[in-house]
C-alpha cells in the first residue's frame, strides 16, 4: 500500500460514514455536560483490581517459599525421626559435663519406642484425612458402590506402596546416614518411568528424543537397586529394591494413557476413572492401609530387635520422663586424625540424664504440619494457576536444598557436637556421615549418582510444569489420589499430579462418541461457549434500561476485543466466547379503546428503550457515535427489532403483544428457551446429533432482569463454574441492591447476610437452592433435560400452582434442575447490581410473592427428599436435615420474635410478663384483624407501615434494655452470649468481605425492623396468598386518544392528506375492478405520505401483481418451483430523508406478506421511520405459531373456582400458621412463668448471696440463672446453625479468594500481555472530556469550535476501528514515521510484530495487513461482521442485512 493511500485512509473517520455536516451558529456552540456519576458496577474502586494484582504477586512468592520450606522441613524431620531408630552410638555434647571430657550416647529402647510410634502416627494422619474426606463426599455428595474389580484393583494399588513405605521407614533409612537416605528418596520413580516409556507413542518421529530420555531415566532409576547395597557393607540395604519398587507401584495409574501403543493399556486407561464410588472405596482402603502399615511395622521391628512386645509394654513410659545413660570415653587418635566412634574406649564412667519426653511429640507435630502444608499449598497453587513457578519449581528444588542443608548441619555437628545444643537435646541428632564424606562430597561418586537420580526424577515429573487444568479445578481433576503420602511428600505430590487433563473423562467434552464422530476442529468450535443474554423487561424506567444496555455494550466490547485478538492477531484467548443479547419486552403495545380495528401501537416504554440504545452507545463509546437503525420484523407474537452493536454482535428486542402471547416473566423464559434451544439448536439440520449434543452442553442462557448492571468479568466467572463441572446446571453471582432510602439500606444488609452466610453455606455443604433470575447462567443441556423445560411450561390449574410456579419462577426452575440431579452454584466474586424496591409498599408487595413461592418450593424438595437424594449427588440427608431446621425456624419465626419482644419489654420497661405479653399481642391481633376485614392492599400496607414505625421506636428502647440486662445478668448469661456471638459473627463476616463492609452500619436498620419483617410481613403474606398478581409496578399506562393532544397540521401535511384520500379512491376502484388484494392496502398504508410519483409507481406495480394472481386463478400452478418463481423489484423509501433502495419480493408471496403487515400498525411509528422492514423465515414463523398454540396462548381470566381455591389455600395456611405459632408461644411463655418449677440451671455467672447472723453463722446461697427447656433447645439449635454457617462462610471465603486469584492475570513479559484487555483500551475515542482538567488549562474555545463543526453522529464499528487504527500505525512505523502512541498501542504493535515473525504461514498469505484489508473491504460491502453467526448455529431468523444505510 502506498504512502498516499495510507494518508487518505487515516483521514477517513474510523467510526464509519458520517452524515453531512450541520453547522450551528458559533454564538450557540456551547454545551451543557451531563454530570457523570458512577454507580453500581462502575462505582467499584480501582483500588481492588490493583490490590488483586499485587496480592497475586505476593502469593506467587509466598507460595513458592512455603512449599519449598515446608517440604525441606518435612523431609528433614522425617530423616531426624528415622535416625533415632538406629542403635548406633553418637557423640554427646560435653558443655555441661566438662569441656575436657568426651561423651557418647546410645538411645535406649524406651526412647526408640516413642519415635517408632510417632512414625506410625505420622503415617496415620493422611489416612485419617482420606477417611474424613471420603466420608464427607459420600454423605454430602451421594453414595455410589464400586465394582468388585475396581475395588480390588484400588486395594492392591494402595497396599503395595504401604508395605514398601514401612520397609523404607523402619528398616532402610535407620541403617543409612541422612545424606544417603535423602539421596535415596529421588529413586522411587521406577514404575512410573517404566509405564511412561511403554505408553509413549512409537511412530511419531519427534518422540525419538523423548523415548531416549525415557530409557535413560528408567536406567537411572533402576541403578538404585544395586548402588547402595554394593557400596555399603550392610545386608539390610538389599531390601532397597523391594522398597522403592513397591513404593513406585502406587503411581502407575497416573502414567497410563488412552493413546498408548498397546490395546490392553488403552482399555485400562479408558476404564480407570475417578468417580464418586472411589471415595466409597477409600473409606475402607484408608483403614486397610493403616492396618497393613501397622502389621508391617511390627514384623520389621521384630526382625530388627528380635521382639516387639516392648512397643506395647513401654508405650506409656516412652511418653513420660525416663532416663538415658551417657557414657564417658577416652578418644583414640586414628591415623587419619579423625575420631571414629568404634575406636573410642569407654572409661566406665557415665551418668544418667532425664530425657525430655515432649521433644518427639514436637518433632512429630512439625513433620505432620509441614507435610500437610506441602499438599494443601501445592493444591492451592494448581487451583489458582500459579503451578509452574510456585509448585513445580520448588518441588524440584526440595532435594538439592535439603541435601545442602544436611551437609552443612552434619559438618557443623562433626566439628563440634555442641553446635546445636541450644536447639536440639544433646542426646539426639541425625545419623551423620563420616567427615571425609562431607569434605569431598562433590568429588565422591555418591554425588554424581544422586545427580543422575535427581535428573531422572525431574524428567519423570516434568508434567508438573506443563499440565494445566481449568481454574479452581476440583481435587479429583488435579490429583490421582485424594490425599498425600506422609513419608515422601514432595515426590508424592509431583507424581500424583495428573499428567494429562484427559485423565478424568469429562462427560461434557470427552465422550468417546465425540472423538469418533467429530473432527478436532469441530470439537473445538462446539466447545466454544455461546452465551445468549436474555433480559426480560416490562415497565422499567429510563435509568434502569440504561444500566442494562450499558452492561450489554460492555459485553459487546469485551467479546469483540477477544475476537479481534484471536482472529487478526492469532492470539490464544482462553476465555473466548460468543454472545447474543435478547430482550423480551412484555406488554409492548397498547390499543386505543375507540379503535374498532384495535391496531397495536408502541407504548412509551418501548420507545424509551429504542432511544436508550443509542444513548447507551454514547455513554460507553463516547458522544457523536450511534448504531445503525434497527431492522424491524413483524412476528406472530408481536414484533422484533434487531440492532447490530459496535462489536458486531446482535441485540434483539422481542416485542410481545399481550393480545397474541401470554404475558409475565415465566412465559418470556419459556419463549426464549424454546426459541434458542428448541428452534435454533434442535431444528438445525446442519448439525449432527453428536455435534448438537456437545453444542448444547456449551450453550448458556444468561437470565437477566431489565435493570441489571454488571461487568463482563462477572459473566466469565460464572462460565468458569460451568466449565469446571459438567453437572452444574445453573450458577449465580452476588446480587447487590441499589437505590436510596431506608428500605434500600435494610435490603443491602439483608442481601449481604443472606449471601455471606446462607448462600455460602448452601454452596459448601450441598448446593444453592435458588439462582435468582435477575443474574444467573443456565446450561442449555440442563434446561433441555427431561422434566425441566417441558415441565416449566405447565399452566397453573391448581391454587398451589399459582403460588409455586408463577410467584417465584426462578426458584421453581432451580427446583426442577435439582430434582434432575444438577448442581446450582454460587460465586461471590461475580457481582451484579439491581434496583430494589425503595418504598415500603413496593417492598411488602414483592416479598408477598417471594415468601410463599420459596416456602412451597423448599417444601416440595423436603417432601420428595428420597428421590432428590437419590437423583442429586450434591444433596444428602444431612443437607435435607439442615433445610428442615431452617424451615422450622422460618415457620416459628414470628412466634420466636414475639417471645423475644416480650422478654425485651420486661427488661427495657421493667414490667411484668403478662403486661409485656398484652402490649405485644394487641398490635399483632389488630393487624391480623385488619388483614382479614380489608381485602385491599393499600389499607393493610398502611397499618403495617404505622405499626412498623412504632415497633422501630420501641426496638431502640429495647436495645437499651438489652444492654441493661447484659449488665445485670453478666456477660456469660445465655442472652448475653447470644447477643455477643451474633454481633461478633456479623462484624467478623463483614470484615472478611472488604468490598461489602459498608453494609455493616445498615445492621441498625435491620435490627429496628425485625418485628416488621419477621412478624408483620409474614402475617401480611399469609393473609394475601390468594393474591397472585406481581404487584411491583403492576399498573399499565394506556394512553387515550384525545383530539386536543394532536398537533396542528402544516400545509404540506394537509396536501399529503388530500393526496392520500385521492389515491385511496383510485386503489379502491382498481381493487374492485380486479380481484381483492390486501397487499395493495399495505403498500398504500406504508407509502401514502410519500411523493405522488412514487405512489403511482407502486400502484402500477400492484396492478401487475394483481394480474399475476389472476393468471394463477385461471390454472397456472399456484406453487411454482424455485426456478419458476419470479421477483418484482420495487423502490422503497427509507426514513424522513427519502433514501431510495431497490428491494425484491416474490410475487407469489405478496399476499401472505400483505396479510401479515395489515395489522402491524406499529411498523409505521415515527420512532422507527429510519428502520428497514424485513420478514422472518417461513420455518421460524411456523415454529412461533405452533409454540403460541401449544404453550403461549394468552391466558383467560381465572375462573371463580380457582379464585375460591386460592382463598381456601389462604385460609388453610392462616389457620396452620396461627395454630403452630400460638402453641409455640403459649408453651414457651407458660414455661417461662413457671421457671422456678421446671427449668435448667445455667452453670455460668452464678450469683452468690451471703447472710450473716449474730451467732457468727454465715449462710451462702447460690443463685443460678433459670432457663426454660424448650426455649433453650430452640436457642441451641439456632446457635448450631450460626456456627455451621460461620464455618461454611470461612471455607467459601477461601474458595472465593482462590477464584479471584485464578482469574487475575499478570503479564511478566511483553509476549504475555492480556491482548483482549489491551485491544479494548485502544478503541479510538472521538471526544475527550476535559471537564475535570484544572480551570486554567481547559481548551474551552478550541473545544467549542470543534463541537460547532461536528456533523451528525456517525455509525460505530468497533472491529473496523481497531483494525484500521492498528494497520495505519504499523504502516506509518514501517515507513519510518514517528507517531504518538499510547502504551496499549505500543504493546499491540510489539505483539503483532512478534507474531508476524513467528507465524510465517500467515505472513506468506499476506500477514496481518492482508487480514486487515480484507476486513475493511468486507465492512464496506456488508457492514463487517453484522451477519456473523456462531459456527454450528443456524441463522437466528434474520434476513441478511446487506443494504447500506
Amino acid at each position: 500500500m502506498s504512502k498516499r493511500r495510507v494518508q487518505v485512509q487515516e483521514e477517513e473517520p474510523l467510526f464509519g460514514n458520517k452524515k453531512p455536516e450541520q453547522h450551528t451558529e458559533q454564538w450557540d456552540s456551547f454545551k451543557d455536560l451531563e454530570k457523570k456519576e458512577d454507580s453500581g458496577s462502575t462505582a467499584q474502586s480501582q483500588f481492588f483490581p490493583r490490590l488483586e494484582v499485587w496480592t497475586k504477586l505476593v502469593v506467587y512468592v509466598i507460595t513458592f517459599a512455603l512449599i519449598l520450606a515446608a517440604a525441606v522441613i518435612s523431609k528433614g524431620s522425617l530423616l531426624f525421626m528415622t535416625s533415632q531408630l538406629s542403635s548406633t552410638t553418637r557423640p554427646y555434647c560435653n558443655r555441661d559435663k566438662g569441656r575436657n571430657k568426651q561423651f557418647v550416647v546410645t538411645l535406649p529402647r524406651i526412647e526408640r519406642t516413642a519415635w517408632i510410634w510417632l512414625l506410625f502416627f505420622a503415617y496415620l494422619v493422611p489416612q485419617a484425612g482420606t477417611l474424613l474426606r471420603s466420608c464427607r463426599m459420600c454423605l454430602f455428595k451421594g453414595l455410589k458402590l464400586p465394582t468388585l474389580s475396581g475395588f480390588m484393583l484400588t486395594l492392591l494399588t494402595e497396599t503395595l506402596p504401604t508395605i514398601g513405605t514401612a520397609i523404607l521407614v523402619f528398616h532402610v533409612l535407620p541403617e543409612m546416614d541422612v545424606i544417603k537416605g535423602a539421596m535415596l528418596t529421588n529413586a522411587v520413580c521406577f514404575v512410573p518411568a517404566a509405564v511412561g516409556f511403554f505408553c509413549r507413542k512409537r511412530k511419531c518421529p519427534s518422540n525419538i528424543m523423548i523415548l531416549t530420555m525415557d530409557v535413560l531415566s528408567l536406567t537411572a532409576q533402576a541403578s538404585a537397586f544395586v548402588v547402595w547395597p554394593m557400596l555399603e557393607d550392610n545386608r539390610a540395604l538389599w531390601l532397597i529394591p523391594v522398597a522403592v519398587i513397591l513404593i513406585s507401584f502406587g503411581y502407575w495409574e497416573n502414567y497410563i494413557t488412552e493413546d498408548a501403543p498397546f490395546q490392553a493399556i488403552r482399555k485400562l486407561a479408558a476404564s480407570y476413572e475417578f468417580t464418586n464410588d472411589k471415595y466409597f472405596t477409600y473409606i475402607f482402603v484408608s483403614i486397610w492401609k493403616s492396618v497393613v502399615y501397622f502389621l508391617s511395622m511390627l514384623l520389621i521391628i521384630y526382625g530388627r530387635e528380635g521382639e516387639m512386645s516392648f512397643l506395647f509394654d513401654d508405650f506409656r513410659n516412652a511418653f513420660q520422663d525416663h532416663g538415658i545413660y551417657i557414657n564417658e570415653i577416652a578418644p583414640i587418635i586414628s591415623s587419619a586424625n579423625t575420631p571414629n566412634i568404634p575406636e573410642l574406649i569407654s572409661t566406665s564412667k557415665g551418668t544418667t540424664i532425664i530425657a525430655d519426653h515432649l521433644v518427639p511429640v514436637w518433632v512429630w507435630l512439625i513433620n505432620v504440619c509441614c507435610t500437610y502444608a506441602v499438599y494443601v499449598i501445592g493444591k492451592f497453587a494448581c487451583k489458582v494457576m500459579i503451578q509452574d513457578f510456585s509448585f513445580a519449581f520448588p518441588l524440584n528444588l526440595v532435594m538439592p536444598v535439603t541435601i545442602s542443608a544436611l551437609i552443612a548441619v552434619s559438618g557443623a555437628f562433626v566439628r563440634d557436637e555442641c553446635a546445636f545444643a541450644s536447639v536440639i537435646p544433646y542426646y539426639l541428632f541425625f545419623n551423620v556421615p563420616p567427615i571425609y564424606f562431607l569434605k569431598d562430597f562433590l568429588g565422591s561418586q555418591h554425588a554424581w549418582i544422586w545427580l543422575i537420580w535427581l535428573l531422572s526424577q525431574a524428567w519423570v515429573t516434568a508434567h508438573t510444569w506443563t499440565t494445566k487444568c481449568e481454574r479452581q479445578a476440583r481435587t479429583e481433576r488435579l490429583f490421582v489420589r485424594p490425599m498425600y503420602d506422609a513419608v515422601l511428600v514432595d515426590q508424592d505430590v509431583a507424581m500424583n499430579r495428573r499428567r494429562s487433563d484427559r485423565s478424568i473423562r469429562d462427560e461434557d467434552n470427552l465422550r468417546e462418541e465425540y472423538a469418533t464422530a467429530l473432527g478436532d476442529q469441530e470439537i473445538v468450535n462446539a466447545r466454544t461457549p455461546i452465551i445468549y443474554a436474555c433480559g426480560t423487561m416490562w415497565h422499567e424506567t429510563r435509568e434502569e434500561m440504561l444500566e442494562f444496555l450499558k452492561s450489554v455494550m460492555r459485553m459487546d466490547i469485551d467479546q469483540c476485543a477477544r475476537r479481534v485478538a484471536r482472529s487478526y492477531m492469532n492470539a490464544t484467548v482462553d476465555d473466548y466466547y460468543e454472545i447474543e443479547t435478547h430482550i423480551f419486552f412484555d406488554d409492548a403495545f397498547f390499543r386505543y379503546k375507540d379503535d374498532k380495528q384495535q391496531l397495536p401501537y408502541l407504548n412509551e416504554h418501548v420507545k424509551t428503550l429504542i432511544k436508550c440504545v443509542d444513548e447507551s452507545v454514547e455513554k460507553i463509546h463516547g458522544s457523536g457515535l450511534k448504531l445503525y437503525p434497527p431492522m424491524k420484523y413483524p412476528t406472530p407474537y408481536g414484533g422484533r427489532l434487531v440492532w447490530t452493536l459496535p462489536g458486531q454482535n446482535k441485540l434483539i428486542a422481542h416485542l410481545k403483544d399481550k393480545a397474541k402471547i401470554r404475558a409475565k416473566k415465566r412465559w418470556s423464559q419459556v419463549m426464549y428457551m424454546y426459541y434458542l434451544l428448541g428452534y435454533n439448536l434442535m431444528e438445525n439440520n446442519k448439525m449432527s446429533t453428536v455435534l448438537r449434543d456437545l453444542r448444547s452442553r456449551n450453550t448458556f442462557i444468561l437470565a437477566l432482569d431489565g435493570d441489571i448492571d454488571f461487568q463482563p468479568q462477572a459473566v466469565l466467572l460464572l462460565v468458569d463454574l460451568m466449565k469446571r463441572n459438567a453437572a452444574v446446571g445453573a450458577a449465580c453471582g452476588r446480587i447487590h441492591p441499589i437505590g436510596s432510602g431506608p428500605m434500600v439500606w435494610y435490603q443491602m444488609f439483608e442481601y449481604a447476610v443472606g449471601h455471606w452466610l446462607q448462600k455460602a453455606t448452601e454452596h459448601m455443604i450441598g448446593c444453592v437452592l435458588c439462582s435468582p433470575g435477575c443474574f444467573s447462567l443456565f446450561r442449555g443441556s440442563a434446561l433441555m433435560d427431561y422434566n425441566v423445560m417441558k415441565k416449566y411450561t405447565t399452566t397453573s390449574t391448581e391454587a398451589r400452582h399459582y403460588v409455586q410456579y408463577d410467584q417465584g419462577e426462578d426458584r421453581w426452575l432451580c427446583t426442577l434442575l435439582l430434582q434432575r440431579g444438577y448442581r446450582v452454584e454460587y460465586s461471590a466474586a461475580s457481582d451484579a447490581f439491581t434496583h430494589c424496591p425503595e418504598s415500603f409498599n413496593e417492598f411488602y408487595t414483592q416479598r408477598r410473592r417471594w415468601m410463599p413461592s420459596t416456602t412451597a418450593n423448599i417444601m416440595e424438595l423436603l417432601t420428595d427428599y428420597r428421590n432428590v437424594v437419590k437423583e442429586n449427588p450434591n444433596i444428602s440427608r444431612l443437607y435435607i436435615a439442615y433445610q428442615v431446621i431452617l424451615m422450622v425456624g422460618t415457620i416459628l419465626g414470628p412466634g420466636t420474635i414475639f417471645l423475644m419482644l416480650v422478654g425485651a419489654f420486661v427488661a427495657a420497661f421493667q414490667m411484668d410478663q403478662w403486661t409485656s405479653f398484652l402490649w405485644n399481642v394487641v398490635p399483632i391481633l389488630f393487624f391480623m384483624l385488619i388483614c382479614k376485614i380489608f381485602e385491599k392492599d393499600k389499607v393493610q400496607l398502611f397499618f403495617a407501615a404505622v405499626i412498623s414505625a412504632i415497633y422501630g421506636l420501641v426496638m431502640m428502647a429495647v436495645l437499651v434494655g438489652v444492654m441493661l440486662q447484659i449488665a445485670n445478668d453478666g456477660p456469660l448469661a445465655p442472652s448475653s452470649l447470644f447477643f455477643f456471638c451474633v454481633a461478633g459473627e456479623m462484624i467478623v463476616t463483614g470484615l472478611l468481605h472488604p468490598k461489602e463492609v459498608n453494609c455493616l452500619p445498615y445492621g441498625i436498620i435491620y435490627y429496628v425492623t425485625v418485628p416488621s419483617m419477621y412478624m408483620l410481613l409474614v402475617i401480611y403474606t399469609i393473609f394475601n396468598m390468594n393474591n397472585v398478581s406481581w404487584g411491583t409496578r403492576e399498573i399499565t399506562l394506556v394512553p387515550s386518544k384525545k383530539p386536543e393532544d394532536e398537533e396542528p397540521m402544516t400545509e404540506e401535511e394537509k396536501r399529503a392528506k388530500e393526496e392520500k384520500k385521492r389515491v385511496e379512491k383510485e386503489l379502491e376502484a382498481a381493487e374492485k375492478k380486479n380481484k381483492p388484494n390486501v397487499f395493495m392496502k399495505w403498500w398504500t398504508k406504508l407509502f401514502l405520505s410519500r411523493e405522488k410519483a412514487s405512489l403511482l409507481e407502486i400502484q402500477k406495480t400492484m396492478m401487475e401483481i394483481s394480474e399475476r394472481l389472476d393468471r394463477i386463478s385461471k390454472g397456472i400452478p399456484a406453487n411454482p418451483g424455485p426456478e419458476e418463481r419470479k421477483t418484482q423489484t420495487v423502490d422503497i423509501m427509507h426514513g424522513i430523508e427519502g433514501v431510495v433502495t431497490k428491494a425484491k419480493v416474490y410475487v407469489d408471496d405478496t399476499e401472505s406478506l400483505a396479510m401479515e403487515m395489515d395489522d402491524e400498525n406499529w411498523i409505521d411509528d415515527e420512532v422507527l421511520d429510519k428502520c428497514q422492514t424485513g420478514m422472518i423465515p417461513q420455518a421460524e414463523k411456523v415454529f412461533w405459531k405452533k409454540l403460541l398454540e401449544r404453550y403461549l396462548k394468552p391466558e383467560d381470566n381465572r375462573s371463580e373456582e380457582v379464585e375460591q381455591n386460592l382463598r381456601n389455600l389462604r385460609d388453610m395456611s392462616v389457620s396452620a400458621f396461627f395454630m403452630l405459632n400460638a402453641l409455640f408461644v403459649l408453651v414457651v411463655f407458660l414455661l417461662t412463668l413457671k421457671k422456678e418449677l421446671l427449668h435448667i440451671k445455667w452453670p455460668f455467672d452464678i450469683k452468690t448471696n451471703f447472710t450473716y447472723f449474730e451467732n457468727n453463722e454465715v449462710i451462702m446461697v447460690k443463685q443460678y440463672l433459670q432457663l426454660e427447656p424448650i426455649g433453650l433447645v430452640f436457642l441451641v439449635f439456632f446457635a448450631i446453625l450460626l456456627v455451621v454457617q460461620f464455618i461454611a462462610m470461612l471455607f467459601h471465603r477461601f474458595s472465593t479468594f482462590c477464584q479471584i486469584l485464578a482469574n487475575t492475570k499478570i503479564s511478566f513479559a511483553k509476549e504475555e500481555v492480556d491482548i483482549p484487555d489491551m485491544i479494548k483500551k485502544i478503541r479510538n475515542g472521538t471526544d475527550e472530556d476535559e471537564s475535570y482538567e484544572p480551570a486554567g488549562r481547559r481548551k474551552t474555545v478550541v473545544n467549542a469550535t470543534a463541537n460547532q463543526k461536528k456533523g451528525k453522529p456517525g455509525v460505530i464499528n468497533m472491529e473496523e476501528i481497531i483494525v484500521r487504527r492498528m494497520t495505519h500505525v504499523r504502516m506509518n512505523l514501517d515507513d519510518g514515521k514517528r507517531m504518538n502512541l499510547t502504551k496499549e498501542e505500543k504493546k499491540a504493535i510489539h505483539k503483532m510484530t512478534t507474531m508476524d515473525a513467528r507465524r510465517t504461514t500467515i505472513v506468506a498469505k499476506g500477514g496481518f495487513q492482508q487480514h486487515f484489508e480484507n476486513l475493511g473491504s468486507t465492512t464496506e460491502e456488508g457492514g463487517g461482521r453484522r451477519n456473523r453467526v456462531p459456527e454450528g448455529i443456524a441463522n437466528l431468523g434474520f434476513e441478511p442485512d446487506t443494504t447500506n444505510v
